[in-house]
Order: C-alpha cells, then structure tokens, then sequence
C-alpha cells in the first residue's frame, strides 16, 4: 500500500510530512527510517507524521532519521502550521498543535496569497538538569561548564526545550570537527536520553552563527529547538542579547528569550514537492 507524502523544509532542516487523516502508516519507525535515506530513500532529516488532536488542532509525532521519536522540532511545527493552515486543518492563523512537549502556538504568516513562515512560542526553557534530563544534582544548572569528551574539554551550557540541547560557544565554527566530536557529544554519558549539540559563534551582541548536531539525525542546516537554546545560552552566559538573530547554513531564524519567560521563533517554512511511496507499511 503506498503512501501519499509531502516534503517541506523550514530554513533547510528537511522533513517527509505525511496526513494521517488520510494516510495510514503501521510502523512509523520503519518507515521514518527507510524514507529519510538520502540515497534509497525521499531524503529527509525525518518523518513528521499530522493527525488528529483532542486538545489541538492537529497532532504531530517526529521521528528522526534513525527512527527514535523526538519530543519537538521547531522548524517542523512551522511547516506543519503551514500545512494545517492552508489544508483547512486549521481554521485561523494561529494554529495550535499539540507534540509531545505540550501544545505549542504557531502564528502563520503569508507572503502573495500563500503562508511564508511562522512565528512559534517555544514555551519556557527547562533549565534545571532533572528537565533537561541531565546528570547531576537534580535543581542544579550547567551554564559554562567543563564537558571531558574525546580528549578534549568543552565549556556548555545545557537546557531542554522540550528536548535535551547541548551549546558550545567558539571562536571559529570553521575549526570545530562537528562529524567527530558531535556524535561524542550526542551520546555522553552526562545525557541519560542523549542530546542535541550546538557550535555558536559570537557575531555581536545580537547575532550568531551555528553549526548543528541533531540527536538521531546528524548534521542538519538548522535546528529551531537548537537556535532557541542558543538564544537562552547565550544570555545566561553573557555573550548575547535576549533577542538573536541565529545564522544557520540552511537560513536565518529570529529568536526572542522575552520577559514572559517565553521563548519566540520566527522563521520559514517552504513546500518543496508532493509524492508517493510505493510498498511501505
């Protein structure tokens, strides 16, 4: 039986979408797994499966390129927002959808008669290390710490947005060895569910650069959940502003650590094509 899909991408972080009010899919982790490949299959840092909520307007489950199910994805809830929105899933422009770090708001934004982009409300940051989860005294925080990982010391800074992120500030993000040390980094004994690891680059006080690695997907071109916990690293430590803009290889996202507590994303979100896959289950 196949199964209808859509490819969407939100700053170059790239995702099989498919409608479960449509489709079926049995075994989504499979099929999260043969899809992504970027040789034998569509091609994708993963699988974001829409379906219904009883809370929200629409459901999404994120699994990454390896199959493990994450909590959030900040550049996948834009273009699922997007899809919602334009599909009549949604009936207004803030869009609310409910992932397993809670029910996040996502307000559209159109551009010539189409939606463009989304500004999202990531929610508070989970700063202690029992939230994050890392280990450690369970109220404490790791803001500027030493990190050992394959002979090398790194100073981070650890805090969950809904998932687990790791943030490296350096001097040269054209000298980290992201495809070595990030996968050091991702399954550290210091992160009980593994994490996801962030190399930032100070540009000012209100913009960065970032090279990422995602847990369970690699390097990717952007990381929304990551550009956030970079904004809030970056205040807790100093080095920036409580509003960024983050320079990531696939686009720019704009982030806002406001005085609610609140962290804002605003990026793009972009429908590449539509399609079949033939015999999955």
């Amino acid at each position: 039986m196949s199964i209808r899909f859509i490819k969407m991408h939100g700053a170059g972080n790239d995702y099989v979408y498919v409608d479960l009010f449509r489709e079926r899919v049995d075994d989504p982790v499979a099929l999260a797994v043969a899809i992504s490949d970027r040789h034998y299959g569509v091609g994708a840092d993963g699988l974001i499966l829409i379906g219904p909520s009883e809370r929200a307007d629409v459901r999404m489950r994120i699994f990454n390129a390896d199959g493990s199910e994450a909590e959030m994805c900040g550049n996948g809830i834009r273009c699922v927002a997007k899809y919602a929105r334009e599909r009549g899933l949604a009936c207004t422009d803030d869009v609310r959808i409910e992932t397993k770090a809670g029910i996040k708001s996502v307000r559209v934004i159109w551009g010539g008669g189409r939606i463009v982009g989304a500004r999202v409300d990531m929610g508070i940051p989970a700063l202690e290390r029992a939230a994050i989860p890392m280990r450690g005294p369970a109220d404490s925080r790791c803001v500027n710490e030493l990190l050992s990982v394959g002979g090398h010391e790194y100073r981070v800074t650890c805090l969950s947005m809904g998932n687990p992120h790791c943030v490296i500030f350096a001097d040269d993000l054209c000298a980290v060895p992201l495809e070595t040390v990030g996968p050091l980094l991702e399954r550290h004994e210091a992160f009980p569910e593994r994490t996801n690891v962030h190399f930032v680059q100070v540009m000012g006080e209100r913009e960065v650069r970032v090279r990422t690695w995602e847990r369970g997907s690699g390097i990717t071109l952007a990381c929304g959940t990551g550009a956030s916990a970079v904004c809030v690293a970056g205040s807790l430590t100093g080095r920036t502003a409580r509003s960024i803009l983050a320079h990531l290889p696939g686009g720019d996202l704009d982030i806002e650590w406001a005085e609610d507590g609140h962290v804002y994303m605003t990026g793009p979100a972009r429908e590449v094509f539509t399609g079949e896959w033939p015999g999955a289950s």
